[in-house]
């Protein structure tokens, strides 16, 4: 009788052995996977797109009267003074004596006048903004010294100073502008008028009204141009901008101030620089593939010294990278590791050798990497690109684990 129950026993517990082998022997293999470590450290989201540099402050030279222009002396790059004489026109007498001439240059001694006075209002505000975005400066860098604001506060407020003083530069540029503008028109009607005894057909000299190079002829050869005509273009090469034209849903992440970086120009050095204006406007523009996009245009300072981009100029192709968001010390997670489960986001974590799916919220990635702000720890490791095989609780084999 015990003999029996033995005999039970042993082969109860050898038909227990073989269906455990069997199990173990034919269950599923573990799915190899590709993990990555989380980790902490700065992020930084950017907006990248193509750019073109301009002369910030550039000036048309146009023809005052109706006449027989003289062959220009310069050429693309000569230096000129302010004053210095850049045409000379002979006037066509009669037409210049008729009383149509005469009220046209009446209208735009008018319109210059106006636009003196509307340029006026710019420096007064311009001056006023520089002087108010100077103090916010000096108080956010003693607030900072004291610690009650972060760098990043400070450096915003020093970037809005920075960006307010080039906006009075450039008023102040454009008032001279206006106000050889005014004397243009000015003089050109005591001509028409013969006031002063001066001679109405008597050669009629083009000044620059500032300092610069000659960016452009438009008119090298001697001929009959009309009244306002563009002969030439002056203006500084040293200072340059970028304007790069975004997608509007890009350009409403960019601020006034932000940090962008310039590459691609053709030089060995990542030129610094920053956002000074985004325009109000934006307009349409058909990609190479033929789409209809909206961009706006982004207007941006270079920071870097002259030295460092001095072949740089006028109308060159750059890259520029426009920061809109930094982070110093974030969670940061392979945007490869994120899914979407249902309206969020979620990882699955490697764990003790099976795969642990856990929700995480993620507020910003760029190409490489993700803010977590909350679901993950540092020094957990994530799945990489998990397939359908991986699921909640799946056996995980660990195949390379990227740095």
């Amino acid at each position: 009788m015990e003999l029996s129950l033995r005999r039970c026993i042993l082969w109860l517990a050898l038909a227990i052995g073989l269906i455990v082998a069997m199990a173990w022997a034919f269950r599923p293999p573990p799915v190899p996977v590709d993990v990555a470590e989380v980790r902490r450290g700065a992020f930084e989201l950017s907006v990248e797109e193509d750019g073109m540099t301009r002369v910030r402050d550039r000036y048309v030279v146009s023809a005052p009267l109706a006449g027989r222009l003289a062959r220009l002396r310069f050429k693309a790059g000569d230096a000129v003074t302010r004053g210095q004489v850049l045409a000379r026109l002979l006037p066509v007498v009669p037409p210049l004596l008729d009383e149509r001439t005469e009220r046209e240059l009446l209208a735009r001694l008018a319109a210059a006048h106006a636009g003196v006075q509307r340029v006026e209002a710019e420096v007064g505000r311009a001056a006023a903004a520089a002087e108010q975005a100077l103090a916010e400066a000096r108080r956010a860098g003693d607030l900072a010294h004291r610690g009650y604001v972060s760098a990043n506060e400070r450096e915003r407020a020093a970037a809005s100073a920075a960006v307010a003083a080039k906006e009075l530069e450039a008023a102040r540029f454009g008032r001279q502008v206006a106000a050889h503008e005014l004397a243009t028109v000015r003089a050109a009607l005591l001509r028409v008028r013969g006031a002063g005894g001066q001679d109405p057909g008597a050669v009629w000299e083009v000044r620059s009204p500032v300092d610069g190079r000659v960016l452009k002829l438009v008119q090298e050869s001697e001929a009959v141009v009309a009244s306002g005509a563009a002969l030439l273009e002056i203006g500084n090469p040293g200072e340059l901008e970028v304007v790069a034209d975004l997608l509007t849903t890009d350009a409403v992440q960019v601020q006034p101030g932000a940090v962008v970086r310039i590459e691609g120009w053709g030089g060995p050095q990542v030129l610094a620089g920053r956002v000074r204006r985004v325009e109000p406007a934006a307009f349409t523009k058909v990609s190479a593939l033929g789409v209809e996009e909206q961009r706006v245009n982004v207007v941006i300072d270079i920071e870097s010294p002259p030295q460092q981009r001095a072949a740089l100029g006028d109308g060159y192709r750059v890259d520029v990278r426009v920061v809109v968001l930094q982070v110093d010390d974030a969670v940061l997670v392979p945007v490869g590791a994120l899914f979407r489960d249902g309206a969020g986001w979620a990882v699955f974590v490697a764990r003790a050798g099976r795969a642990e799916k856990r929700a995480v919220e993620s507020r910003s990635r760029n190409g490489r990497d993700a803010v977590v702000d909350k679901g993950l720890e540092p020094a957990e490791r994530v799945i990489l690109y998990p397939g359908n095989a991986v699921e909640s609780g799946t056996r995980v084999e660990v195949r390379t684990a990227p740095e």
